[in-house]
């Protein structure tokens, strides 16, 4: 008797799956539904506001950018960009020190939210689009817990720089919505799009 094939494997009709993302958070999440990308490709492509663009539309356009960029003819493509903002006031993918305590600063005793842009194109070139957004609370931060944080290092490279799977975990008093969206990849609606396209079992 041949071997069932695992749950969430590309069938024959299936193609595999391209991740538009050099986030390593993102393909821990997509293994957590049980799906390996046949490859993962990093969109190099400038991630600058427009002028006026609201972090809604910053986060959907940037995730339609990534994929278009890598996508090659015939091949099912997934890409996602998470932006964190005050408002209409965005927060920086924090890659110094002084950045991330600036958004530290910013986002201590508020709300703010996360919104992923999440874009799959499929083998026939039809898209799906979502924008998923979170909100998160954080406490009043003290000094002394923001050096704290800024020593782990954990905040390179995070988008409003933080990251909720991390220490900063310790901090925040509620979230309302998706938490694999605030990791950076909502699950529920990747499940529900990648299935839409026929590129996930049911």
């Amino acid at each position: 008797m041949a071997a069932t094939p695992a749950r969430n494997e590309p069938a024959a009709d299936r193609p595999g799956l391209i991740l538009a993302s050099a986030s390593p958070r993102r393909l821990v999440l997509l293994a957590q539904i049980g799906l390996v990308p046949a490859d993962v490709r990093a969109a190099d492509i400038d991630e600058s506001p427009l002028a006026g663009e609201t972090p809604r539309a910053l986060a959907a356009r940037l995730a339609l950018a990534k994929a278009e960029a890598v996508r090659r003819p015939g091949e099912a493509v997934l890409a996602a960009d998470t932006v964190v903002a005050l408002g209409r006031r965005m927060l920086p993918k924090a890659e110094t020190r002084a950045q991330a305590e600036h958004c530290l600063r910013r986002i201590s005793g508020r709300r703010h939210d996360v919104l992923t842009g999440l874009v799959l194109i499929g083998p026939d070139s039809r898209r799906s689009l979502r924008v998923v957004q979170s909100v998160v609370g954080f406490q009043r931060l003290t000094p002394d817990q923001i050096t704290a944080y800024l020593d782990s290092g954990e905040w390179q490279g995070k988008a409003g720089g933080y990251a909720i799977q991390g220490r900063a975990a310790a901090h925040i008093r509620f979230i309302s919505g998706s938490y694999s969206n605030i990791v950076g990849l909502p699950l529920f609606e990747t499940a529900q799009m990648l299935r839409g396209q026929g590129l996930l079992a049911p």
